[in-house]
């Protein structure tokens, strides 16, 4: 006798990147699982196909996930997580003072935002005298499977450059990646002094991300500390937060 189908509540958020609404719903207790597991793996390429898998079953296969950027997944993923099991989540950290006591913390995920530097820009000018710059696009899940690891060795570095660049311009000539090799590319920023290509390592270290500041309090010491979660590693309490 076929047993009954569970319907599931459907839910809708604003994507950061784009203001465009998405319709989602919570983890099935299959879906949690399988993400758990591949976070527990340590497995970047792992993770990677778990978070894609899950993460179109949850939006109805209405997304195009892999060009979706990071903060964009990771946003998804903390709402739908929220729905799923509770918008407090409860965490067990181990205080900065001493390094060793746990202390209790509680994380309203409802409150957890993506948060943008104001100075950040995706327009990079690398040379202001003959209007020469790069204008950028956030990594995303397509980008991020391309990479062997997710290191900042300097192969690295260059490739998720390359794969992040829109086009190359220069006064009112633009050059689209597109009519470019991936020689003539890496050429380019190869050749840039320091002081041009750290403009376009501050273009990914200020890019928006989902961050919250908190603090724990050491239950021996009393110590009260600042904290950041940073990424789903910390959310789903697989990592541990940073000193803020």
């Amino acid at each position: 006798m076929a047993l009954p189908i569970v319907e599931t509540p459907r839910y809708e958020l604003t994507l950061p990147s784009q203001e465009t609404k998405v319709q989602y719903r919570p983890f099935l207790v299959k879906e949690e699982k399988m993400l758990y597991i591949a976070l527990e793996s340590g497995d970047e390429k792992e993770m990677q196909t778990a978070t894609k898998e899950i993460l179109k079953s949850v939006t109805f296969d209405k997304l195009n996930v892999e060009e979706l950027p990071t903060f964009d997944v990771e946003y998804i993923f903390l709402q739908v997580r929220a729905k799923s099991v509770g918008e407090i989540a409860k965490f067990k950290i181990i205080c900065p003072d001493d390094k060793e006591t746990y202390g209790d913390v509680e994380v309203d995920l409802s409150k957890v935002e993506v948060q943008v530097d104001d100075a950040h820009t995706n327009n990079i000018v690398l040379d202001e005298k003959r209007k020469l710059g790069v204008v950028m696009k956030y990594p995303n899940m397509k980008v991020l499977y391309s990479q062997e690891f997710k290191s900042l060795k300097y192969e690295d570095i260059i490739s998720l450059i390359i794969g992040c660049v829109e086009y190359i311009y220069e006064g009112e000539k633009n050059y689209p990646v597109s009519e470019s090799t991936r020689e003539e590319l890496k050429d380019f920023f190869e050749s840039l002094p320091q002081e041009q290509f750290g403009k376009i390592r501050k273009f990914f270290e200020s890019m928006p991300r989902l961050r919250h500041e908190t603090k724990v309090k050491n239950p021996k010491t009393g110590v009260e500390s600042k904290i950041t979660f940073s990424g789903l590693q910390d959310f789903f309490g697989l990592a541990s937060p940073t000193t803020a």
